[in-house]
């Protein structure tokens, strides 16, 4: 077992990986990693336990490539079969999982090769990837079933690792029973890991299920970082409205740099807070489980690229929406029948270089908070997280600080955030105009005019991103979707408007909320990418229209 303090180089690990490592900037393992890794090359079954962001991933990935590799190298050369199998309980998770594989396996990638089935592809159109037998399959339990049952996936006698991350949503989202049914089709000896953030009933029954004998790992670490790396603050806002206005301060004053995710707790108010945004000039992408999958994937990726610098996101799986959201609705009307039911980006996404996450809705649970701050100050970043409260929420946001700063020697208390409401009471009539445009019809025709829109973008254009991926690059989530009636004056904020002693912090171009633009050219006699894109995207349409 490797010594603490030990670098991958000590841990035994083939020198195509550790070159990978080495160029990802994985300068020495995490605790996790340190701890995990050798265990897993010794061949021992693991049950581990780590705060989201902490390498869980590369703790399991790891050897699971060198088992693969070592297995190709070996003089008793077995046939090509599928020998590994990472479960998990979302789409973006799986994709997340398939990414950093072929990372790891940068510089063995002819001997290694990853498949994600919970793509949104229908089983037939995956079967052919099958039959090529990769090593390793990646899915959610709902997925990998279908395909064992259809037999067009067998692993009865090929599997050696199985890993289940986020371990402790699998339950929850709904998989108990296709978990039960996808084990009585694997083989009776393989080695098994089990990841996730806390250590639930649900973790315990799938540890009776799938483990043997295995090795406990339980981190001794709190559930976020300290405050030297997390600034935790509270916000208490009178009423609704009085979040709005300070939302619309923070931002249309750039007094919040970088990169911000925004959670709220309904997809309704995914559309309201981004068609009120929408009405300062303030551009953001939403992410909910009504967006097809490749529209999402794609979302967080050009987020975590610097292409968008606000997220208004729903954590639906892990929030359930109040009860009564459905009731009363007519089979075919609304929206609520397209969720998707394996979505998640509260939890176990890597949103990249995140400066801070507001609850702009107050989230309903402990682990709902712990989760969304997860988003930032991972790794060795700092992060911020800002919760909004209402007079009606105090009670909950106590229970929160008790648990929290019981379970840290450190002081987890939500500080107040030092805002004066009173020096920002001008832009008030703004706020309240903005808010008034934003009528519950204009919210609906919003949300059915993004779905409609991204399913275009996923669907009729896909064939054409495959053959121009720079154009999908140029695909953006976050143009105006202009179904409230915009107000050409709010876009700007005068100078008279802004408080006194915010203007020397205020950039000079605050008011006009500069959207990243790609450039005009490029070298002399080059065309512009974006109407390149835009032109080839205008004759897609035509050939479209003529079949």
């Amino acid at each position: 077992m490797a010594a603490a303090g030990s670098s991958f180089a000590q841990m035994g690990l083939d020198a195509r990986i550790l070159q990978a490592v080495a160029e990802l900037g994985w300068a020495a393992p995490t605790p996790i990693q340190e701890k995990a890794i050798p265990l897993a090359l010794e061949g021992k079954d693991l049950l581990a336990r780590a705060r989201t962001g902490s390498g869980k991933t590369g703790a399991y990935a790891l050897p699971l490539l060198q088992r693969l590799l070592a297995r190709k190298t070996s003089a008793l050369v077995a046939e090509q079969a599928v020998r590994g199998l990472i479960l998990v309980p979302t789409k973006e998770l799986a994709r997340q999982a398939l990414q950093m594989l072929r990372q790891l396996a940068a510089y063995c990638a002819r001997d290694v090769r990853p498949v994600d089935l919970a793509g949104p592809e229908d089983l037939a159109a995956q079967r052919p990837l099958l039959m090529e037998k990769p090593d390793v399959v990646i899915g959610t339990p709902s997925r990998v079933l279908a395909h064992l049952q259809m037999q067009s996936l067998r692993l009865h006698n090929s599997l050696e690792i199985l890993v289940m991350d986020e371990a402790d949503l699998l339950f929850s989202f709904g998989f108990e029973e296709d978990l039960k049914n996808l084990l009585c089709h694997l083989p009776k000896i393989y080695q098994a890991f089990i990841m996730s953030a806390t250590f639930s009933e649900d973790v315990k029954a799938l540890k009776e299920l799938v483990l043997h004998n295995p090795v406990t790992l339980r981190l001794q670490e709190a559930p976020l970082p300290d405050s030297s790396q997390l600034s935790q603050f509270q916000i208490q806002c009178e009423t609704e409205e009085d979040k709005f206005l300070l939302l619309y301060a923070l931002l249309k004053l750039s007094l919040v740099p970088g990169k911000v995710l925004l959670f709220v707790n309904r997809i309704d108010r995914c559309y309201r807070l981004r068609l009120f945004l929408e009405q300062f000039g303030i551009a953001a992408c939403v992410l909910n489980s009504e967006l097809p999958a490749q529209s999402r994937c794609h979302i967080i990726s050009q987020f975590n690229r610097g292409f968008y610098r606000y997220i208004i996101a729903t954590d639906e799986q892990d929030l359930a929406e109040p009860e009564g959201t459905n009731r009363g609705k007519k089979k075919g009307t609304g929206t609520e029948r397209g969720k998707d039911q394996e979505y998640g980006v509260s939890r176990g996404i890597d949103f990249q270089n995140v400066s801070a996450v507001f609850n702009f809705d107050f989230p309903p649970s402990l682990e709902s908070y712990i989760h969304r701050a997860g988003r930032t100050a991972r790794v060795h970043n700092p992060g911020t997280v800002l919760t909004f409260v209402l007079p009606s929420e105090g009670l909950r946001l106590a229970k929160i600080e008790e648990v929290l700063t019981a379970e840290s020697s450190s002081k987890y208390t939500l500080r107040p955030y030092q805002f004066r409401m009173g020096e920002i009471e001008g832009l008030r009539y703004r706020c309240l105009d903005a808010m008034r445009s934003v009528t519950k019809q204009a919210i609906k025709e919003a949300r059915l005019r993004e779905i409609k829109e991204e399913l275009l973008n996923s669907e009729k254009l896909k064939t054409y991103f495959e053959d121009h991926p720079r154009d999908l690059n140029l695909l953006r989530h976050d143009k105006p979707l202009h179904p409230a009636v915009v107000k050409p004056h709010l876009r700007n904020v005068p100078e008279y408007l802004v408080p006194r002693g915010l203007r020397p912090a205020v950039c000079p171009l605050a008011g006009k909320c500069k959207r990243r633009k790609f450039p005009a050219s490029t070298s002399k006699g080059q065309q512009n990418p974006l109407r390149s894109f835009k032109s080839s995207q205008k004759k897609l349409r035509t050939s479209a229209k003529l079949q």
